[in-house]
């Protein structure tokens, strides 16, 4: 009941995730990130320990396709599960359980890998991973796009190429930079609406604070007022 994508940014060094699903709260459960190590999604019939285990032994030194190939083979439930992974080099990988719900599917680029279940075709992965490579909304080259857009748009694209069967009810948006904890992490933990537009609202709203917030964290003294009524 999930569509999701992993990538890296050659540029930034950034790694996130983009998430959504019919489930409630998809992104408490599903996606993962930790800075300078990689991006990682257990889905499908979750085990929301799979996530930190993958980066754990992507930490240790593994690549994403050990750390998922070792995950497959001594995960005692591993056919119901569905993983994605992408360090900060090499091939990113996947793994789909032969128990992974309804029409399922998974595609591998260069920097990113998506997948999906309960899909209403299994080129939806593709198309994101296709997303993700090309230009997005404004026209701009991939490089020169924020990593969180560029997750954006994949998602988006997932949807246009048909998405899941159901209709969708959260999504989430996670990116890893510099600093221990995720530079962004938005959620739509539930609407009858368009998850990934109001995500897509939030970007916006978050996208001109995000770094106002790291510098709060790091040197307050330097940092931008917040604005605010009582903010003096």
């Amino acid at each position: 009941m999930t569509l999701s994508i992993a990538a890296r940014c050659a540029r930034t060094g950034q790694v996130g995730v983009a998430i959504a699903s019919s489930s409630p709260a998809v992104a408490s459960r599903c996606a993962h990130v930790r800075a300078g190590v990689g991006a990682a999604c257990t889905q499908n019939v979750t085990d929301p320990r799979l996530g930190p285990w993958l980066l754990d032994l992507m930490a240790a030194g593994s690549t994403a396709r050990d750390a998922v190939r070792h995950t497959a083979e001594t995960e005692p439930l591993i056919a119901w599960r569905q993983l994605t992974a992408v360090g900060m080099e090499g091939s990113p990988a996947a793994f789909s359980g032969e128990h992974a719900l309804g029409t399922y599917a998974q595609a591998v680029g260069a920097d990113c890998v998506a997948a999906g279940n309960m899909l209403v075709n299994d080129g939806v992965p593709q198309a994101m991973v296709d997303a993700f490579a090309g230009a997005g909304a404004t026209g701009a080259m991939p490089a020169e796009l924020p990593l969180a857009e560029r997750l954006l748009d994949a998602l988006t694209a997932g949807l246009a190429a048909g998405g899941e069967e159901g209709p969708l009810h959260s999504a989430g948006l996670l990116v890893a930079d510099a600093v221990p904890w995720p530079v962004v992490d938005l959620r739509v933990d539930w609407t009858e609406g368009e998850p990934v537009a109001e995500l897509g609202l939030l970007w916006r709203l978050w996208e001109p604070q995000q770094d106002a917030y790291v510098q709060r964290a790091l040197d307050p003294g330097l940092a931008p007022s917040y604005g605010v009524p009582g903010d003096l």
